[in-house]
C-alpha cells in the first residue's frame, strides 16, 4: 500500500530506533496481528510534520504505522502517546475516521520512548500540491467533504461516551489556551524573538466565552485526512492535540493553515496543502458555511480574535520547533525556515489588527 502525496523515505540517523526490539513487542502485545507479524519489517520514515515522528513498518502481508515523539526540549503536555492512542480507541465507535489501533507500548527501555502503532489506511494524503488535477466542482465538493467531517467531529454527544468526555476540563476553555500558549510561547524564546506583547494583550483582552465543549481535533486539514479513489474522506489522522473545547478555537487553528491564491508571497510559502486550486473555498465562506451548519452566530469583528488567536498559536508551534533547531537539538535543516515564519506570523498578526484599528503598532519581529 502507498500513500500519494506522502512517500515514506529512508529513516533519518537522528530518528533510527531499534527495528527488531519493536518486532519483538508487538509480537509479544499485538495477539489480534500476530499471524502477520513475521519477521522484522522494513521500517522508512514519512517526512510530513514537524511535531510527532511517524514511520511506516511493512511487513510482507500487513503495513502498520508507528508514533513516537521526537527527542530535544518539549512542551510537558505535548507528544502523549498514550492519550493519542486512547483518544483514537474511543473515538473508534462513534466516528469511523480513525484508523485502527494495534498497541502502545509504555515501556521506554524498547526504544527510548512511549509509542504506538496503528493499521495504515491505504489511500492519498493531499500534501502541497496535488498529485492530479482536479476541476473547480471536485475542489468544491473537496471542501465540501472536509466541512461534513468537521461537523461530524464536532457534532458527537461526548458526554455520552465516558472516556471522550474525560478529555474535557469544563467551561473555560478559550481562557486555559489563550493562558497555556503565551505561556509555552515564553519558555520558547529564542535571542531573536520578536516583540508580541501588544499581540498578546490584545488576545487576552478580547478572548470570549466559550460557545461549547465539544470534541475538536486541534489540528484539522488535509494533510492530515486519508481520501480514497473517489475523493472521499476515509480517515482522518495526528490526533496528539484533540480534547473537548470550543469548536470555533478549532476552525480557527484549521483556517491558520489554509493559504488562498490572493495571498502575499511569503505567506504562500506556508502552503502545506492544495488549497489554493480554482474551486477551493475561501476562508471566509469556511466560517460562513460552519456556522450555518452548526447554529452559531459570528460577526466578522467577533471571527477576529479567532483568526488572530489561529496564527499566533501557529507561531508558538513554529517557535518551539525554531527553539529545537537553534539549539541544535535537531539537525533537520528543513526546520531552518522555522524562525523567519515566526516573524512573519507576528507581522501578519499586526496587519490583522491594524485592519480593525485595534493596534497603531508598526514593530516587526526578526
Amino acid at each position: 500500500m502507498t500513500h500519494e502525496g506522502n512517500p515514506a523515505r529512508p529513516v533519518r540517523d537522528e530518528d533510527a530506533f531499534d527495528v527488531e526490539a519493536v518486532a519483538a513487542w508487538l509480537r509479544e502485545h499485538a495477539e489480534e496481528f500476530r499471524e502477520d507479524l513475521v519477521g522484522t519489517p522494513e521500517v522508512r520514515q514519512f517526512p510530513g510534520g514537524a511535531s510527532n515522528l511517524t514511520y511506516l513498518l511493512a511487513y510482507p502481508s500487513r503495513d502498520l504505522i508507528l508514533r513516537r515523539p521526537p527527542a530535544g526540549v518539549k512542551a510537558a503536555s505535548a507528544h502523549d502517546m498514550g492519550r493519542e492512542y486512547r483518544i483514537q480507541s474511543a473515538l473508534a465507535p462513534v466516528f469511523p475516521y480513525v484508523p485502527r489501533m494495534v498497541g502502545h507500548c509504555r515501556d521506554e527501555s524498547v526504544i527510548g520512548s512511549e509509542f504506538y502503532v496503528m493499521e495504515r489506511l491505504d489511500g492519498t494524503i493531499l500534501r502541497r500540491d496535488l498529485p492530479w488535477p482536479l476541476s473547480e466542482d471536485e475542489a468544491s465538493a473537496l471542501c465540501a467533504r472536509a466541512l461534513d467531517v468537521l461537523v461530524a467531529l464536532h457534532s458527537v454527544d461526548v458526554a455520552a461516551y465516558p472516556d471522550l468526555a474525560k478529555l474535557g476540563r469544563g467551561e473555560g476553555y478559550v481562557g486555559r489556551q489563550v493562558s497555556g500558549w503565551i505561556d509555552r510561547f515564553g519558555k520558547a524564546r529564542t535571542d531573536d524573538t520578536g516583540d508580541w506583547s501588544d499581540i498578546t494583550a490584545w488576545i487576552e483582552e478580547h478572548q470570549p466565552a466559550d460557545v461549547g465543549q465539544r470534541l475538536i481535533h486541534n489540528d484539522f486539514r488535509f494533510d492530515n485526512m486519508v481520501l480514497d479513489g473517489e475523493l472521499r474522506i476515509v480517515g482522518v489522522l495526528d490526533w496528539e492535540m484533540a480534547t473537548v473545547g470550543d469548536p470555533l478555537m478549532d476552525v480557527g487553528g484549521m483556517l491558520a493553515y489554509w493559504v488562498e491564491a490572493g495571498d502575499d508571497e511569503f505567506f504562500q510559502m506556508f502552503r502545506r496543502q492544495p488549497t489554493t486550486v480554482p474551486g477551493m473555498w475561501t476562508r471566509d465562506q469556511i466560517v460562513e458555511r460552519y456556522c450555518e451548519r452548526m447554529g452559531f452566530s459570528v460577526t466578522p469583528e467577533q471571527w477576529r480574535f479567532y483568526e488572530v488567536f489561529g496564527l499566533f498559536r501557529l507561531a508558538v508551534i513554529a517557535q518551539q520547533i525554531w527553539y529545537r533547531y537553534y539549539h541544535r537539538q535537531t539537525t533537520n535543516e528543513a526546520y531552518a525556515v522555522f524562525g523567519p515564519a515566526v516573524a512573519y506570523l507576528e507581522k501578519r498578526c499586526r496587519q490583522i489588527l491594524a485592519s480593525t484599528g485595534a493596534t497603531g503598532s508598526t514593530r516587526e519581529g526578526r
